[in-house]
């Protein structure tokens, strides 16, 4: 079977769930099937063998961002006329696997991610292209051939978006995480380097400046947690320079007011994330919108107790009482969330015995449950569903 997996990020240009995602789902397709991968080209970034790199049409540099990436899509749909079948993440690529499906008559699958209509804050970083993405993701979605959902949180909010789309060709198959490279680093080299103190009682929030990552809440809900607490965000990439604004703003304000916070702003390369997570007693994920949260199962193989918003996916993930606690998100004000959540991050971080169990069982669900040899077997059976329509 000779499939073309589509991606906007492919390593070492990996900034998000999606990415982390194609990287090792790739890396497990290519023992299953004749894999090429095409993905968007940057500064730096040549191509590999199987790896195809594309570039946005240099005459719209200036031009909205949205239209960069449909011309992207245009030299990827043109350069997998050998493929069998496509496979696209996110609406970045998800244009390029409904083009092929129509010029070159093979069936296109389609991951899910995240959902632009769930997202009305990407309006603040892409203007008009906003519609744009809407539009390439709602029509992509309802045409193909299958579409995977990472949760079954994120199958009935696909369901809700576009009641178009036929339950039968919607299936979900998980995130992964490879338990080999995220595994606890009893080591504390990268802790000294960073000026973090391993003796301090600790949380570490790892992702994006977006407001998706529900990071103002995290921020303001920190004000209320024990003196004690050391609090480490790993946290760059904001969306646009407004959230940027915001979470300095904020982020000032709590160094003002409480000792032992560190900011991170660099993308760290992954053992020092690993690290990180190894020696937090808690890993906080205050996200408002999450198909299932790779960054989760990613603490909890480092055998780290999780505390997180329960939206979308992540229930599927984190075990409430088990591996970590989940806190109600919807229909609450914005102040009582960050309370509760504060509340329930100190509970565990001033109670290590306690974490350390969570943390424990967290990691012997990711070995049993999560698996990327295993959701590559799972994603295969998918492409032959959607290769004899059956």
């Amino acid at each position: 079977m000779r499939v073309g997996l589509l991606t906007r990020e492919f390593p070492p240009d990996v900034y998000g769930g999606a990415g982390v995602h194609a990287e090792f789902l790739a890396r497990e397709l290519a023992a299953l099937v004749d894999l090429d991968v095409h993905s968007w080209a940057g500064p730096g970034l040549a191509g590999a063998p199987g790896v195809s790199r594309h570039a946005a049409d240099p005459a719209l540099d200036r031009a909205n961002p949205a239209l960069r990436t449909l011309s992207v899509d245009l030299a990827i749909a043109a350069a997998v006329a050998d493929r069998e079948l496509v496979h696209s993440h996110t609406w970045y690529a998800n244009l390029a696997g409904h083009l092929a499906k129509l010029l070159h008559g093979i069936p296109h699958v389609l991951t899910a991610h995240s959902l632009e209509p769930l997202r009305p804050w990407k309006a603040e970083q892409l203007g008009g292209g906003y519609a744009v993405s809407s539009w390439v993701e709602r029509t992509a979605a309802e045409a193909a051939d299958a579409v995977i959902a990472v949760s079954a949180g994120m199958r009935a909010d696909l369901l809700s978006c576009y009641p178009a789309l036929d339950p039968a060709r919607v299936h979900v198959v998980h995130n992964g995480i490879d338990t080999g490279l995220y595994r606890p680093d009893p080591a504390t080299d990268v802790l000294e380097r960073l000026r973090i103190d391993p003796s301090l009682p600790t949380a570490v929030f790892v992702g994006r400046i977006t407001r998706q990552k529900g990071v103002p809440h995290l921020l303001r809900a920190a004000m209320r947690l024990d003196p004690s607490v050391q609090l480490v965000l790993c946290a760059g990439a904001p969306d646009t320079d407004e959230v940027d604004r915001e979470f300095r703003s904020l982020f000032a304000e709590l160094s003002a007011a409480r000792k032992n916070v560190h900011w991170i702003a660099e993308m760290l390369p992954r053992p020092d994330v690993v690290q990180l997570l190894s020696h937090a007693e808690v890993f906080v994920c205050p996200s408002v919108y999450e198909p299932l949260g790779i960054v989760n199962l990613e603490a909890m193989a480092c055998g780290t107790a999780v505390v997180a918003s329960a939206v979308g996916g992540i229930p599927e993930v984190v075990e409430d009482g088990r591996t970590g606690l989940l806190v109600p998100y919807h229909g609450r004000s914005a102040e009582d969330f960050e309370a509760s959540f504060a509340e329930a991050v100190d509970s565990l971080v001033l109670d290590p015995v306690r974490a350390a169990r969570f943390g424990a069982a967290g990691r012997e669900r990711a070995v049993a449950d999560f698996g990327w040899a295993a959701i590559a077997e799972r994603t295969v059976q998918v492409y032959r569903t959607a290769l004899t329509g059956s």
